[in-house]
């Protein structure tokens, strides 16, 4: 008897040592994020890719976290973050203290620059010539906030996603466009038979980061650490490089 309590015992070790357990998977973690707004966050050949999510690729690889990438509207993104419907939150998000209500962000891993995007020929050569304009914007991003409190005489028109916020400007049912300036960039590259053309461009002090759920302590300070090492090792600037090779680099993140 006693022979086989041994040998049943040593069969559980061995389960355990070779990762048998179930306990000893790692979660597969849901990152909510956007298809359509290169070179950030974009979905090609079925893979989410971008800056932003292939810098979250690396730090999961850093900290060995699994990742399954899922699209939603950005104007729902934080709250389905904060309901428990996706654990990260990755979309070029900028941190401002409305947001910080809802989620938690991690350290900062860019900072928002924006563009005023329009097509040629138009009168629109900065924020001033905006007002009594219809101005597209993204519904609850920084530059929907930036054009209402900068010209609040421009009607802002909110769309869900930049698709369709582009479509309308390219159709002309609107006069100008509200994003981030590498998407402006790579709309009119992109779209040569549209004739945009970026206006204007500006730096912002508000910086990027990714969401979690309130109080998740503990995947927030993984992906801080994850952070750390990749701007450590140049995996950053690579990426930054690769993807958005007109932004500026902030300091601190030259590796």
């Amino acid at each position: 008897m006693k022979k086989l309590i041994v040998t049943v015992l040593a069969a559980a070790l061995t389960l355990t040592a070779c990762g048998g357990g179930s306990e000893s998977a790692s979660p597969t973690l849901r990152v909510g994020t956007l298809s359509d707004a290169p070179p950030n966050i974009y979905l090609k050949d079925g893979n989410y890719t971008g800056f932003d999510n292939e810098l979250l690729k690396a730090i999961a690889a850093k900290q060995n976290l699994k990742l399954e990438f899922a699209a939603t509207d950005f104007s729902a993104l934080l709250g389905q973050v904060a309901s428990g419907r996706y654990d990260i939150a990755s979309s070029a998000i900028a941190q401002t203290d409305e947001r910080k209500k809802t989620v938690d962000f991690s350290a900062a891993y860019d900072f928002e620059t924006m563009s005023i995007q329009a097509k040629q020929g138009t009168p629109v050569t900065d924020e001033k010539g905006l007002a009594g304009k219809r101005v597209a914007v993204i519904q609850a991003t920084v530059g929907d906030h930036w054009l209402t409190g900068t010209v609040p005489t421009a009607q802002a028109v909110r769309f869900p996603d930049y698709a369709a916020a582009l479509t309308a400007l390219k159709s002309g049912a609107v006069d100008a466009y509200i994003l981030d300036q590498s998407i402006a960039e790579k709309n009119v590259t992109d779209n040569p038979d549209a004739k945009l053309v970026v206006v204007k461009s500006f730096v912002t002090d508000v910086p990027h980061g990714f969401a979690v759920k309130k109080g998740n302590a503990e995947l927030l300070g993984k992906i801080n650490d994850g952070l750390k090492q990749v701007i450590s090792d140049g995996t950053w600037l690579k990426l930054h490089q690769q993807f958005l090779p007109t932004v500026p680099v902030p300091a601190g993140f030259q590796g």
